[in-house]
């Protein structure tokens, strides 16, 4: 089957484009001293070779080796009467490698810097043309610092072709936040203003996290689609070292974080590879589809939703919920392997302490522990405990989780915490996918519709659930706009609590929680007591989602022993619920590094 045009394909959801070329043409022994363009025709095989790389890792769009062939760029290395040829063969190579199903992008950079500007419009416009004569799918305008040249050269673009699509990106020189953020948005507005652009974005200079700040300062002043290509990323300096945090897995958590803040086309510039488009596909192309997840069949003629088991019926979660009692669970992993007798170990300790709830995260993919499930079975026969089942939209399609509710219903399982869920972390096990069908707003639809005795192709069911429905929120999502609109999303499909995600920063979430008044919710904070400033700083560092202040920072680091800085972290966390409980419903406290004692502690 053809596809379909690429403008209505950036309206279906988000677009991965590939990763860098010169990068990988360096890496393959081409040496910077040489065209890199003129591989398209004496090193044809090795560019098909990475083009097919990146069409094996997800790419949905090759961008032509083409970014600097312009007759003025080719003369430098004596190759100007070689334009023609380079370019018909790198759109020529692209389209092979792409097929039917991917599309090609034909690439026009500037040329060298210090030409005049007419031999400059004249050379690109004769690039573009020979771009849009050999049959690229769009026109990608690359790494362009002077915006004025940007737009004239997009009425060009449009003067000689006007069906093809133009993609035009900007870049920005070194500067602080506050300088970039605003020439970023005023370089964003006038191409978005443009009648000669389809697609505006910005690339290269800049790393994801400089170009997801960018994003959140610009979106919501455009209309046009927007792109983000970024570089693999520059060095940080952590605890007085320089460090990369540029691995394929970062690039991937910014991924998600691009399109959860509305990036309609994503992909690599400099330094990237296939791996991290890989990575990139694996984050984002299966989660999208959540966002656009499968409705549920309309009721069928005749039937009824049925009025649900009163929410104090259903659980003692759910009488407490309903009574207003003040919640405190705590975050438990399923054990790995087999074997249950340590982790029920904690939990009878647990028991004992006075502890009511025990909460299951859904364990990561690629090791080897036990389902939540088996774990909440577990928890419910052995003791007194009631657990809290997450379950996430990432593993199982529709009818495998609507067979799942129905067998919890059987076991008396009724406490769950419905989230969309990360893509699978690979491990050993690199070409793991996720399923999606639908994210925690489907599902918590679909859990009151089961609540209500209809299933979720809409036919009457003899018995139903009791399910007491739950919903994960972030206070320190990168678009926090969006996030307390999906609240409120959650709130009417059938949320009955909210759990958030642990945050150090008191005024933020307090700030976060009086926003969600409107939902009439219950909110459960998380708490994640620190063990050590080490800790703090990887999960400062490394863990998407965690923003700790810096004068918590600087706490921890006083810290000189390991017993000391257990202390100080309970103390920090006590602390957050001092301040906040007069707003919240509860606590969720995760054991760092599993020590139980430290979270008794804290609650204690």
């Amino acid at each position: 089957m053809a596809k379909i045009d690429y403008l209505e394909r950036v309206k279906q959801g988000i677009l991965l484009f590939d990763g860098a070329m010169g990068t990988m043409l360096y890496d393959r022994g081409v040496f910077i001293n040489r065209c890199f363009e003129e591989s398209n025709i004496t090193m044809s095989n090795l560019v098909s070779d990475i083009f097919n790389e990146y069409v094996e890792a997800g790419a949905q769009v090759l961008t032509t080796n083409t970014y600097g062939a312009n007759r003025i760029n080719l003369g430098g290395y004596n190759l100007a009467d070689k334009t023609v040829d380079i370019i018909n063969e790198g759109v020529n190579l692209a389209r092979k490698s792409a097929g039917d199903n991917i599309y090609v992008a034909g690439s026009v950079g500037r040329a060298p810097e210090g030409t005049e500007h007419l031999k400059e419009i004249e050379a690109l416009t004769e690039q573009i043309t020979l771009l849009i004569n050999a049959g690229v799918d769009l026109i990608l305008f690359e790494s362009f610092n002077d915006i004025n040249l940007l737009l004239e050269l997009c009425e060009i673009s449009k003067q000689i072709a006007p069906n093809v699509p133009v993609q035009a990106q900007f870049t920005l020189p070194p500067l602080a936040p506050s300088e970039y953020k605003k020439l970023g948005r005023l370089y964003a507005q006038k191409l978005d203003r443009s009648r000669y652009t389809d697609i505006i974005g910005i690339n290269c200079t800049m790393g994801p996290s400089e170009m997801l700040d960018i994003l959140q300062d610009t979106v919501n002043f455009i209309h046009k689609p927007f792109s983000i290509i970024p570089n693999s990323g520059h060095p940080k300096v952590v605890d007085g070292r320089q460090m990369y945090l540029s691995t394929p897995e970062y690039f991937a958590e910014y991924a998600k974080r691009f399109l959860d803040g509305g990036a309609s086309v994503i992909g690599g510039c400099c330094g990237t590879t296939p791996a991290h488009i890989k990575k990139m596909a694996d984050a984002v192309l299966t989660l999208d589809r959540g966002y656009k997840q499968i409705e549920l069949a309309e009721i069928e003629e005749g039937a009824k939703l049925q009025e649900a088991i009163p929410l104090e019926d259903r659980s003692s979660l759910g009488g407490d919920l309903k009574a207003g009692k003040w919640i405190e669970t705590i975050e438990l992993v399923s054990p790995m392997g087999s074997d249950v007798s340590m982790f029920m170990d904690k939990v009878r300790t647990l028991e004992k302490a006075g502890i009511k709830y025990i909460n299951i995260p859904d364990g990561p993919r690629a090791s080897s522990r036990m389902s939540a499930f088996a774990t909440a079975l577990h928890i419910k026969n052995s003791t007194t405990c009631e657990p809290i089942l997450h379950v996430c939209g990432r593993d199982k399609n529709l009818i495998a989780m609507q067979a799942d509710f129905l067998g919890a219903e059987s076991f008396g399982l009724r406490d769950m915490l419905l989230i969309t869920g990360d893509p699978p972390k690979v491990g050993k096990y690199p070409d793991v996918t996720g399923v999606f069908d639908v994210d925690s707003i489907g599902m918590l639809k679909m859990s009151t519709r089961l609540n209500g005795k209809i299933d979720i192709g809409g036919s009457p069911l003899k018995s139903g659930t009791a399910m007491v429905s739950g919903a994960g929120i972030n206070p320190v999502a990168p678009f926090i706009d969006r996030e307390i609109e999906r609240a409120f999303q959650k709130a009417e499909a059938g949320a009955e609590y909210f759990i958030s995600q642990p945050v150090y920063d008191i005024e933020l979430l307090s700030d976060f929680i009086d926003k969600l008044k409107g939902t009439n919710i219950p909110v459960i904070i998380g708490v994640w007591p620190l063990a050590s400033y080490r800790n703090a700083l990887f999960l400062q560092n490394e863990v998407p989602g965690v923003e700790i202040p810096e004068h918590i920072m600087k706490t921890m680091e006083r810290y000189t022993d390991k017993e000391s800085a257990r202390l100080g972290g309970i103390k920090i966390a006590r602390e957050i619920i001092k301040q906040l409980k007069d707003k919240i419903g509860g606590v969720q406290v995760s054991p760092p590094f599993g020590n139980i004692t430290t979270v008794l502690d804290v609650l204690r």
